[in-house]
């Protein structure tokens, strides 16, 4: 197991070494000057290309490159231009709000998707599996921007029940303030949270539900299951004891895999819930041909990307043993 810890690890080397000069090279295209941007329309070619000059944007792309690969190893990964700011102060103030959104639309999508899948699988060929099947295929086929705007049409428009917009107390802490005995601002931050975090789970719950059908359906054939039943064993037991545990296997890694998809999700859904994360700063950066905010803004969800594949790897590996001889 050490062995395969250690490979793992010398590969997410290189792999972030990638991430970082990719993301640097896609930039480069975004059409638009931010130093023209920045002064506005009024500026002259001059004061245009003065400041294009001071912002290092007229220098060769390979220098500007090896010096933010220099600058990202000392811990800097440079200034906003507009917002004269660190660009690593910046994200942090908005990291945990889209941390939090994306780990709550991960909890409700493998709830929701690992229920869902077994049902049907136990089911197979009844109404249960058809109308699960179904969900699962509007959920795939359904837009994140759309549903989140029929969710907040339903919910907070008609009925009022939730708010539409914004974010409540952090959940960590509002979850403190309950425990000391002052609840109101966990149901406050829960009800702000429930639309945004509704809307992103649909579509992985969907992905979940399918695959947890599939892979539970093999597993219930197999002959582990069939002496588990032999022996008298009640079925509710032999399901969600024994069939369930082996058919998570290949669910892990899409799980993993779906919480990048989420954090990708979720620059519209912030932006449609005015949810004060790193989605709506994403936009925000665009816009406003904020190059160094951009770059810091799609190198964070790059490398929580592939931070959390080799997390997915390493728990695999560990339930898994035949993985760590390949």
């Amino acid at each position: 197991m050490t062995d395969y810890i250690i490979r793992r690890l010398l590969l997410f080397v290189p792999m972030a070494l990638g991430i970082i000069v990719v993301t640097f090279g896609l930039l480069l295209l975004i059409p638009g000057d931010p130093a023209a941007v920045l002064l506005g329309q009024e500026a002259t070619p001059e004061n245009i290309a003065s400041l294009r000059d001071a912002l290092g944007l007229d220098d060769p792309w390979f220098l500007r490159l090896g010096r933010y690969m220099l600058e990202l190893l000392q811990g800097d990964m440079g200034v906003s231009i507009f917002q004269n700011a660190p660009v690593s102060d910046i994200i942090l103030g908005r990291l945990g709000a889209t941390v939090e959104l994306a780990l709550v639309a991960l909890l409700m999508s493998t709830v929701v998707g690992v229920f869902l899948g077994v049902t049907a699988a136990i089911r197979q060929g009844g109404v249960v599996d058809a109308v699960a099947m179904l969900l699962a295929q509007i959920g795939i086929s359904m837009p994140v921007y759309w549903l989140a705007l029929l969710l907040m049409l339903g919910f907070a428009v008609q009925l009022g029940w939730l708010p539409a917009i914004g974010r409540g107390e952090p959940l960590v802490s509002a979850l403190g303030m309950a425990l000391r005995g002052n609840p109101a601002p966990l149901w406050d931050s829960l009800a702000h949270i429930a639309l945004p975090a509704l809307s992103l789970a649909l579509n992985s719950a969907a992905i979940i539900s399918r695959l947890v059908r599939t892979s539970m359906l093999e597993v219930l054939r197999e002959d582990f299951v069939r002496t588990a039943k032999a022996k008298g064993m009640r079925r509710r037991s032999v399901v969600w004891r024994h069939a369930l545990r082996n058919a998570l296997l290949p669910v892990v890694s899409v799980i993993g895999l779906r919480f990048g998809a989420l954090l990708g999700g979720a620059i519209l859904t912030e932006t449609i819930f005015a949810w004060p994360g790193l989605g709506q700063l994403t936009i925000s950066a665009i816009s406003q041909r904020d190059i160094p905010l951009i770059q810091g803004i799609v190198l964070t969800f790059a490398l929580i990307y592939a931070s959390v594949t080799l997390l997915v790897d390493l728990l695999y590996a560990a339930v898994d043993p035949r993985i760590r001889l390949r």
